[in-house]
């Protein structure tokens, strides 16, 4: 059995000067495919809600949801380190719960780290999660389960207070005992910064190429999610009209009687 990455080894490809790979997934085959190719984590993001399920936003998904899809994602890897998203209401209401809900991930789910949107306001119960010995990857920037405070999915820390306010985020939530830090759609020069002052890696999406690393939802890159398109995604492929045509030609050979032939069928 191949041996997995470990939050150490993540944290020294940052010292070592080599970008750290992570992509989003939700399901066995798509997290198996992504560990074959050798992706140093991969994310069970609860953009699985808007991606997976259809919701509007990431704020109706549950504790069980991402268990479900977390233990999925496990079970397709065998090199990745696998970091399940905690959702809304999941750690924001009570500390207790909070650390209840993250082992739960990790016992149950089979992750090896836990994600939480926020900065200073949720640094106490980072480092409340870490003292359980679980690790924690932090998040802020555009934090979607706070879309509702942001007025929608916006660029954040443009204006001088917001930036301010965002460096104090990061060197909070690194200070809380976060290993990693995501930085979601906010200006170039403000990640690098970011990049340069705290001791964790930060992992970009919508953040430039300064990064100690890049993130993307593989719905997204592979171009099988139609909802959004944010800026900040490049399609590495279009999957969505062969798929289409497969389905398509299911569709007639069923129909007119040319599937299954002998060859499908049991004598």
């Amino acid at each position: 059995m191949s041996k997995r990455k470990t939050t150490l080894e993540i944290q020294a490809l940052k010292e070592q000067g080599q970008k750290i790979t992570m992509l989003t997934a939700y399901d066995y085959p798509m997290a198996k495919l992504m560990d074959d190719e050798g992706v140093d984590m991969i994310l069970v993001g609860d953009s699985v809600g808007s991606v997976i399920a259809g919701y509007d936003n990431t704020l109706p998904v549950t504790m069980e949801e991402m268990l479900y899809h977390t233990r999925a994602v496990v079970r397709g890897t065998q090199q990745a380190l696998v970091i399940a998203d905690m959702p809304f209401l999941s750690y924001q209401v009570d500390p207790v719960e909070a650390r209840r809900n993250a082992g739960q991930l990790i016992k149950e789910g089979g992750a090896a780290a836990v994600k939480l949107e926020g900065g200073e306001h949720v640094a106490h119960t980072i480092a409340d999660i870490v003292a359980m010995d679980i690790p924690v990857v932090g998040h802020i920037g555009l934090t979607p389960q706070s879309i509702h405070r942001m007025g929608g999915y916006k660029v954040q820390g443009r204006q001088g207070a917001q930036a301010k306010q965002l460096m104090k985020d990061a060197r909070a939530v690194a200070d809380a005992g976060a290993f990693c830090l995501v930085l979601e759609a906010i200006p170039a020069p403000l990640a690098q910064q970011i990049t340069r002052t705290v001791g964790i890696p930060t992992i970009g999406i919508g953040a430039g190429p300064d990064c100690s690393g890049q993130v993307l939802v593989i719905h997204d890159i592979l171009g099988l999610c139609d909802k959004y398109a944010p800026k900040f995604v490049k399609r590495y492929a279009d999957l969505a009209a062969p798929i289409r045509e497969a389905v398509g030609s299911y569709l007639s050979e069923v129909r007119d009687g040319s599937f299954p032939t002998e060859d499908h069928s049991f004598q």
